[in-house]
Parts: structure tokens; sequence; C-alpha cells
């Protein structure tokens, strides 16, 4: 369904936002958008929400199946203007996703497992979010691909991440408690040109909506607890957003492009479009979910 505004959707947003889990896909430009919800549509989602571009077109049998809003992904505070409203309609208890077009959600055992199993699980686990790795895809040859994204030749870094201790100005800088700064891919690799504040790989993509609970511009939540990679008595499961992102921008950035010919190096590998490949290379944890 189409609406003419954010403003329409939310007038009957509570009854679509209670069919969780939801997710949001925010449309920055028309690079693989179709491929986008239809993965996503797949994974089991049963509420798809789509901000895009007006220029935006779907096939009939997508278009059937999400709620599109109209929107401007490039205007200022646009993500958090997208999302935080959407939770603040929500029932409290409702899982909710976001990412971005070209980007794919993985998790342990997704081969076989839909991502209703997944939440039940970590709802049983009493965990209410979920870390997410953003893991940069990149097409091997930039010449043939110069947007640097190609799907069937898709590549990752199989190596070249790293965590820091998240600081906490509330208490003089000293490290937060089960909370880490995750950095790699292309964001470390060609971090020359990346700002500072943009070059962590940490998301908190999968989340239940809470009263009061919003999205900051970092990617982080409100609440601290649901920002933690693990809870207090042991390990939890993390999953992984492959995502050309990165590689579209540094292709599309005058500063940019004309100083990368290519972003294969060494620890490039084909990426399989499978999570046990990305459980195998240590970019996401089954935790205590087998």
């Amino acid at each position: 369904m189409d609406y003419l505004s954010q403003s329409a959707f939310l007038t009957s947003a509570k009854v679509t936002l209670a069919r969780g889990p939801v997710a949001i896909v925010l449309v920055e430009d028309l690079v693989a958008v179709e491929s986008t919800i239809r993965h996503h549509l797949a994974a089991g989602f049963r509420t798809l929400i789509v901000y895009a571009p007006e220029a935006l077109v779907l096939p009939e049998d997508v278009s059937a199946r999400i709620h599109r809003i109209p929107w401007d992904m490039h205007r200022p505070d646009a993500l958090t203007e997208a999302v935080n409203p959407l939770l603040a309609a929500a029932p409290p208890g409702v899982w909710f996703y976001y990412c971005f077009n070209a980007e794919y959600l993985f998790y342990p055992f997704c081969e076989h497992r839909n991502v209703r199993e997944l939440l039940a699980f970590q709802a049983e686990e009493r965990r209410f979010s979920m870390l997410s790795y953003v893991i940069d895809l990149y097409a091997p040859d930039l010449a043939r691909n110069p947007d640097a994204v190609n799907r069937d030749e898709a590549m990752l870094d199989r190596a070249g991440y790293y965590a820091l201790g998240r600081p906490d100005p509330a208490n003089q800088g000293h490290p937060k408690e089960r909370q880490l700064d995750f950095y790699g891919g292309l964001r470390w690799r060609f971090d020359e040109h990346i700002p500072e504040n943009r070059r962590k790989i940490d998301r908190i993509a999968l989340f239940r909506t809470a009263p009061g609970l919003t999205l900051r511009p970092d990617h982080t939540l409100s609440d601290e607890e649901l920002n933690t990679y693990a809870c207090q008595w042991h390990n939890n499961m993390t999953a992984a957003i492959a995502s050309f992102r990165v590689a579209k921008a540094l292709k599309r950035n005058p500063g940019s492009t004309y100083d990368i010919e290519s972003f294969v190096w060494h620890n490039s590998v084909p990426f399989s479009w499978t999570g046990q490949q990305l459980m195998d290379l240590g970019l996401m944890e089954p935790g205590q979910w087998f």
C-alpha cells in the first residue's frame, strides 16, 4: 500500500505495526532496492515498511506486500525522523529491524530458520535487542561495475575486524559495561575517506519496542542495556548485515572515487550469500542457539 506521507501512515499505524516483526527499508538511491525488499520478505518479516523516493518503481507483486512512504533520505536527521515515530506508534514488545537499500540481513542458521524463530529464541533468552555487524560487500571489477555493486560476484573481507572499548562520557571516559565499538571492512581500509563518527560497523538492527525508546543517529538506542553485546550470564547471538552501502558511497563520492581503483586485497573472498560462511569467518555468533 502506498501512502501520501508518513503522517498518513501513522493514522492507522498502531494496527499495522502490531503485526511484527516489522522491517524498515530506507531507500537512499535506486540501486538493488527490489532485491533488498525480496530478501527481507523471504526472511519472514510480517510487516515491511519502505521509505523511498517517488522515482522508485517496483513490480506489482512486491508493491502489494509492502507499506510505502515517500521520503528523502538525504535530508538532515532522515534516519531518526523515519524510524522513531514508528517506534512511538507501535505497541510495546514488537520486534523492529531497519536497514538501507543494498543491505541484506543474515543470522545464524538463516538457511533453515526464519526471522520469527530467531526472535522467539531471543525473547526466551530475555534479550530484547540483537547486535549486528555491517559487513561490506563490493564488486571485484569496478570497471564493469562502477557503482561497486554486483550481487553475483560480491566479495567481502575475511579479516581486518577489531573492537575497542566504548567510552562513557558520563563516567570520565571509562568503558561502558558490555559495550564495544567495532571496526573493519572498507570503513577501516579507506578510513581517510570516512568521517570518524561513521567508521563503526556495529548496529543494533533488531530490537523490541518499549515506551519512550528511540533510535539515535549513531545506530544505538536510548536504553543502554539494548546496546550491549551480551547479557550478564552468557554470550548472545549476533547477526550480520551484508551491505554494498559503503562501497557505493566511496565510488560515488568525487573525493574518493578516483583514489580507488579496486576494493580487492589479499583478504578478499567471494561471498556465498549464506549465514554459514559468516559464522565460519567469525562475523556472527550463534550464542546458545543451535
